[in-house]
Formats: C-alpha cells, structure tokens, sequence
C-alpha cells in the first residue's frame, strides 16, 4: 500500500463518518425556513408603512410652510351703523279699564235675557228685561192720583175767586179767605208730589229693561230668567269688561324711574311693546298713560299703566306679559350680534375678518346691549366683518371661510 492509497482511504472513511452529521443540520435548515420569509415580510410591510406615514408628515409640513392652510369655517357678518333703543322690562298685568258688573235698579221677576255669553256688547244694547207690569200699574196709579188732586184745585181756585169777591163786599170773614188760600197752595203742593210720583213710576218702568252702560265683552250670566232679582243682590247678572282699548299695568325699578319721567313731563310719548312669558312674541304696541305717585317701599317698585287699542283682542284682561317700555333711543352707533362679543377676564372682545381671510383679535367697549343686537362705543367700525359663529375655534391668524348668517358662503379660500 503506498502513501496515496493510504490518503485516498483517509479520505473516504472521514467522507464516509460524517455523513451523519451533515443530513441532521440540512433537516434543520428546513425546519426554520418559513419562519425567516414570514419575518421578512413582516420588516416589509413595516417598512412601507413606516414610509407612508413619513411621507404624510413630510406633506403636511410642506404644506404648513408653502401649500394653502386649511379654513375654518365660520359665520360672519358686518357691523352696521343704526339705532338701538334703550328699554326698560317689566312684568305686567294685562287690566281692563272699565269693568262694569250689571245689576238690577228694581225688584222682579227676571223674564228675558238678550245677550250671549262672550259676545261684544255696545253701550244701549239691551241685556235682560225684568217683567214692567208692577211699574205699569204703579204709574197708573200715580196718574190717577194726578188728576184726582187736578180737580180738586181746579174746584179750590173757583171757591177762592168767589170769596175774593166776597170779602170785598164785606159778606165773609177774612179767616174763610185765608184758609182757601192755603187750600190752593195745599192742592198745588200735591199736584207736584203726584207729578214726582209718575216719573218715579216711569223710570221704574225704564228700569225694567237693563241696558249696557259700557262697550265690551259680556262675561257668563250669573242669573237665569225666571228668577226674582233685587237691586240690592251683591252678584248682579253679568260682567262686561271693555277690552278695546285696554290696559297693561307694570312695575319698573325705582332706580330706574328719573329718566322716565324727565320724558313724561317733556310730553313725549312713550311707546310700550307688550311680548309674552318667553319674550319670543310680540302681542301689542301701546304708550304710557301715567305713571305712579309714589314707590313701593317694600319692592322698591314703581307701578306704570299704559293703554293699548288692542284692535286684534291679543289682550286679555288679567293676562301676564312683558312690558318693554322705549326710554330713549341712541342713534347712530355701531351694531354687531350680541353673540359675536366674546368675553374674558380681562376684556370683552371680537374676531374681525380681515381682506385676506384671516381673523385678528380686538378688544371691543359694549355702550349698550339690547336683546340680539349691541352697540359698540369702541373697537369696531362700521363694515367691519365679525365672526358670528365658531369662534371656539379660532386664534388670531388663523384662516377661515366666511359664511353668512343665512348659510350663503361669502368669502372660500
């Protein structure tokens, strides 16, 4: 055997003892292969992912540096120059200025009633009859009376002719003379009373037909025909209330009460605007008609009444309103919506629209504010555009898209 044989053998028996070996590592390559291509997978779409998003921040910054900035949506409107009343609010009581409860001036039998309950009444109307024969054979009685006591100082007056001549012939003493005189004046006397007693008789008999004594509306009836009524019952038979026109009565500060009065006693006429609980309607318009003498101690109220006509019956008596009453009007300031004035510690303040679509901050001085409008003493002109709705999202700068109150767009960027 030579040295080659010997290497070659070498190198078949190492060949040939790790043969083992080699197939158990190839098994395990096999075994771990698929876990290797889900990992890489899995560092792919990480990166992609990852790449994505890098890019979404890269474009947002560009475009916060060099692209259009997104607008905020907002509605705006411009300040006008206008007036704005100064009102004084009071809770009122609708009043009735003539309640007239109807009763009966005699007794008797209710027989008829001629009205309707509710219905508006005119002053004259009849309303009930009460039965007129009692008034009627009174009256006759009384006429009877009348020409009885005629006659008989017809027949006086006679007797008292004939002994004028008499006592001038001396046949009759001057007593007789006398005593027919006062006879006379006697029968004269009762012809008066029985005069008084025929009108006393008539006007019952006009009694008997109660009429209105007011223009209104006629409440429930309080008693049925075929009842006796008195004049002295406490109920009467119905209610008329005059509502055309009518009265409100409210009550304002006391605090408030001089520059109320320094236009009353100019002669102004100060117009009152009746609205209901929520403020949200306006029933009717009306002026003062006079204002109280004195405060109320203990609420530290003054009453004032004013008078509506009331034409469409919006009022009605003893209903609740709010009386705003027109002190005085401030002409031409600047207006802005109430909701556009924004509040801080420091100061009240606006967003004002510039021309190039974006908002600044001012600081705004309210002079007076009245319901949805405010007039501004200082910090806003007239045309200025101010931001209505959404400013919880605004800072100063920012770009908005300006839309009007009514929803119509005005300015898109």
């Amino acid at each position: 055997m030579d040295m080659d044989s010997v290497r070659e053998g070498g190198a078949g028996a190492a060949e040939a003892a790790g043969s083992g070996p080699a197939t158990s590592g190839g098994g395990a390559r096999r075994r771990w292969r698929p876990w290797v291509v889900a990992a890489g997978a899995i560092a792919v779409l990480a990166y992609f992912v990852l790449s994505r998003s890098i890019a979404g921040q890269a474009s947002a910054a560009r475009g916060g540096r060099g692209g259009a900035p997104r607008a905020i949506p907002v509605v705006a409107t411009a300040a006008a120059v206008g007036d704005l009343g100064v009102y004084q609010n009071g809770l009122g009581t609708v009043t009735a200025i003539k309640t007239v409860t109807v009763r009966s001036r005699v007794d008797g039998e209710l027989t008829s009633v001629a009205f309707h309950e509710g219905d508006l009444v005119r002053e004259g109307d009849l309303l009930a009859e009460i039965d007129p024969r009692p008034f009627e054979v009174q009256l006759h009685q009384a006429e009877a009376q009348l020409a009885k006591d005629q006659a008989a100082i017809a027949n006086a007056k006679v007797d008292l002719e004939r002994y004028q001549t008499l006592i001038q012939q001396d046949s009759i003493p001057r007593q007789q003379l006398d005593t027919q005189v006062a006879t006379v004046t006697q029968y004269e006397a009762a012809l008066k009373s029985d005069q008084a007693q025929i009108e006393s008789a008539r006007l019952n008999l006009t009694y008997s037909r109660i009429t209105a004594p007011i223009s209104g509306i006629a409440g429930l009836r309080l008693v049925d025909p075929g009842n006796i009524v008195h004049a002295s019952d406490p109920g009467g038979l119905v209610v008329i209330t005059q509502q055309q026109p009518i009265a409100v009565v409210f009550t304002i500060p006391g605090d408030h009460l001089p520059p109320v009065l320094k236009q009353v006693r100019a002669g102004r006429t100060l117009t009152v605007e009746a609205w209901d609980r929520d403020l949200k309607t306006k029933l009717a318009t009306g002026s003062v008609l006079a204002v109280d003498n004195q405060i109320d101690p203990n609420t530290g109220t003054v009453r004032i009444k004013a008078v509506f006509p009331n034409e469409d019956a919006a009022l009605y008596p003893n209903q609740f309103v709010n009386a705003r009453l027109l002190v005085d009007t401030l002409r031409g300031a600047v207006l802005i919506p109430t909701a556009a004035i924004q509040r801080s510690p420091q100061s009240s303040f606006v967003y004002v629209v510039k021309p190039d679509a974006t908002v600044e901050l001012r600081d705004v001085e309210v002079e007076l504010t009245e319901g949805d409008e405010s007039a501004v003493r200082k910090g806003v002109a007239a045309g200025d555009v101010v931001v209505v709705d959404g400013v919880d999202k605004l800072q100063p700068g920012s770009l908005v898209a300006v839309a009007a109150p009514g929803g119509t767009r005005q300015r898109n960027t």
